[in-house]
Order: C-alpha cells, then structure tokens, then sequence
C-alpha cells in the first residue's frame, strides 16, 4: 500500500507539470514570460549569460519594423511547448528572479535561443554563450537578420530611428558609442566622419538632423 501510494502521487506531480523544487534545481512545465525569462511552479526562472529583446522592443528587417521581443517569446514557447524542463539555479538577480541554466531534456535553452538569434550573450555576466551569437551572426538569423538595439541599451533609453526616418536616404549623422561609452555624431565633413563605422548591434545609429540626434542624448564631436 505503501508502495502504491508512492507511486501515486509521484505519477499525480508527473502529470500535472509539477515537480519538486530544492531550491537548487527547478523543474516542471514552463509558462515563458519573454525570450529570457520562464515561470515554473511560481517562481520566475532569468536564463543565465543571455538577455533578449524586452516584449515591446522592435526592430527592423528588410526596411520595415517588426516585434522582435514578441517574436523571441513566441520562438521560447514554441521551443519548450507541453514538455517538462529542469533549471538550475546559479544566482537570484536585483530583480529577485532566479538566475538558471534551463535545459529541455539535455539540450541547453540558454545557448538554444542565442544560435537561434532571438537573444545575445549578456557579456556583462557571462561569457558562456559568446560562441552561440557568433554562430547566429554569421547565419544572419533571428535579430542578426536585420538591425536592431542591444536590449540592454534599449532598457536605457536607446531607440532606432522611426520607420518614416529609418526609409530616408537623408539620414547622414553617424551616433557613434566611442570606447568609454560616449555617445557622439559625426556630421559629414568632420573629421572623423569617413573614420566612424556605425554598428547599430551595439546601440550606434543614423541620424537624419543633429537636433534628433541631441534629442536622443547625443553630442555633437567637437572636430
């Protein structure tokens, strides 16, 4: 009787997506938040080494804005779906958020979403998934597909420029983000201006006049 019981309620937790948690490990059905955080059993699980676009963040891809947040969240569920998965813990974050490691059967998620495009590795904590976005870069997929703001800048404020402004071929101002983080346009002539590359992955832009360029918290290189 003993036994049948055991069994029992070990198929009754199985069943229901609901397994034990030891404060180390977290394992269970998954309902996913946005493509880098994942609720199970109630408490809300950070991947750990990757940050993905927030919920509203867009992006653009041949010329045109799209949801890219909303798609890195589609492209987690679909991924997990109905099967059960496991996390391990590896910090708790300001947020009070568990910061884990999830895995569906063997297979790394936190790696899986970054070769997939659809979030970058957060060097800032961790170098772990440095090899996966290099992967995703060089198959041009998911945000690397099209051009879009680091989403760490992007929670700081930083913006791509509108879709009417972004289809201009007016937009000549460079917003470079120079080695200690200050963010400064180059106007044509400058003397910098044919030296500065814009890498828009890294929260550099185009701007089409320097008053939105000031606006978005530029400054004007004073060469």
């Amino acid at each position: 009787m003993r036994l049948h019981g055991l069994l029992l309620l070990l198929l009754t937790a199985s069943t229901s997506g609901v397994l034990a948690n030891d404060g180390l490990s977290y394992t269970g059905l998954a309902t996913v938040i946005d493509g880098d955080t994942i609720k199970i059993n109630g408490h809300r699980i950070r991947l750990h080494g990757i940050d993905a676009p927030e919920k509203r963040q867009l992006c653009y891809r041949n010329g045109q804005q799209y949801r890219c947040g909303l798609q890195a969240s589609l492209a987690l569920s679909a991924k997990i779906g109905q099967t059960i998965i496991r996390c391990q813990k590896r910090d708790i974050d300001h947020y009070n958020r568990i910061v884990a490691v999830c895995r569906l059967n063997t297979e790394d998620l936190n790696s899986w979403i970054v070769r997939q495009g659809w979030a970058v590795a957060y060097r800032k904590y961790s170098l772990d998934y440095n090899d996966d976005e290099s992967d995703a870069i060089m198959a041009k997929i998911g945000l690397w597909a099209g051009n879009f703001i680091v989403p760490s800048r992007w929670r700081h404020g930083d913006r791509l420029p509108s879709s009417k402004d972004y289809n201009k071929n007016s937009c000549k101002i460079k917003g470079n983000i120079n080695r200690s983080g200050k963010r400064i346009f180059h106007v044509p002539g400058g003397k910098f201006y044919e030296l500065t590359k814009i890498n828009k992955s890294k929260g550099e832009n185009w701007f089409c006049s320097e008053q939105k360029a000031r606006k978005a918290r530029w400054r004007k290189s004073r060469q």
